[in-house]
C-alpha cells in the first residue's frame, strides 16, 4: 500500500496520467508533494516532492483553456497529467512552486511560425 507524503491535503481532483499507457486516478496537492494515485491499481502511483520539481509547463489553447501540463523533475524526467479543472489544480500548485518556474509551452502555430522564421533566416547562419 502506498504511503502518502502529505500531512495536509489542499486539493484532490480526478485526473489522468499520460506517461506510457494512460491511466485515470486522483491527484492530491499537499504540503509536501504532488501525488497521483491510479484508481484501478493502488500500487501504480507517482509522488513528486516539491523540492524535486524543476519547473511546470502547461499547454494553453486559445489563451484560455489548459489541456494538460507536465511536471519536470530535477532527476527523474517529466510526468504529464490532465485533470478535470487544470486551472484550479495549477493554482493550488502555485502555492508550492514559484511562478517563475511555471511556463506556457509553445502551441502548434508558434512552433510552425518559428520553423518558418528559421528556414527563411538562412538556417540560423550569421552574416
Amino acid at each position: 500500500m502506498a504511503q502518502s507524503l502529505n500531512s495536509k491535503v489542499d486539493l484532490t481532483v480526478k485526473a489522468s496520467c499520460h506517461n506510457g499507457l494512460g491511466s485515470t486516478g486522483h491527484v492530491m496537492v499537499g504540503d509536501h508533494a504532488f501525488e497521483y494515485y491510479n484508481v484501478r491499481n493502488v500500487e501504480d502511483y507517482v509522488q513528486i516532492p516539491w523540492e524535486e520539481v524543476d519547473y511546470i509547463s502547461a499547454s494553453v489553447l486559445f489563451n484560455k483553456w489548459i489541456s494538460r501540463f507536465a511536471i519536470f523533475t530535477k532527476r527523474n524526467g517529466h510526468y504529464t497529467f490532465s485533470a478535470r479543472d487544470n486551472k484550479q489544480l495549477l493554482r493550488a500548485v502555485r502555492e508550492y512552486v514559484s511562478e517563475d518556474h511555471m511556463y506556457r509551452s509553445p502551441n502548434f502555430f508558434t512552433v510552425i511560425k518559428d520553423g518558418f522564421k528559421y528556414i527563411f533566416s538562412g538556417f540560423g547562419r550569421k552574416k
